[in-house]
């Protein structure tokens, strides 16, 4: 024995109007939320997936590097960012990121050894944080006595 239901409905102007704004609305917003979600660093990088990528993706920026990291970390941001995270940030909205958007999110730090930085031939390392595959901070540290930290910037 099969059973079989119809259910008719009269649809009226106004409720037609309400059904085609609220998936107008939920588009739009599907549409906002994917784009914060994926959002890409301000220069337009991609996912930097393999190891591959991320090198090249320092090449451009005029570092040349070990081609595997000497280090990776996994980590999550803290919210609301502690001080430490506060003062570092300042060095990341110059380069056009900002670890407010990424707070409480994972992020993974990949640590390589440059070759090239100018007047230092040892002793220097370039991290890159990525959320999601995506650069979302990185900087230059160079180890000894005149030791610093820099942006991703090759210096001039």
């Amino acid at each position: 024995m099969v059973f079989m239901f119809i259910w008719t409905t009269r649809l009226r102007k106004k409720k037609a109007l309400l059904v085609a704004v609220l998936i107008v609305a939920v588009a739009i917003l599907l549409v906002i939320l994917s784009g914060f979600l994926h959002k890409s660093a301000e220069n337009g990088v991609g996912r930097l997936d393999t190891e591959e990528s991320r090198a090249d993706y320092l090449k451009d920026l005029g570092w040349e590097v070990s081609p595997d990291p000497v280090a990776t970390l996994q980590l999550q941001l803290p919210d609301p960012l502690t001080e430490d995270y506060t003062a570092y940030n300042k060095l990341q909205k110059e380069q056009g990121f900002d670890l407010e958007d990424l707070k409480g999110r994972q992020v993974t730090r990949y640590t390589y050894t440059v070759l090239n930085y100018p007047g230092h031939p040892d002793g220097v390392q370039a991290n890159l944080y990525l959320c999601e595959g995506i650069p979302a901070a990185g900087d230059i540290i160079v180890t000894g006595a005149d030791g610093f930290q820099a942006g991703l910037t090759f210096p001039e």
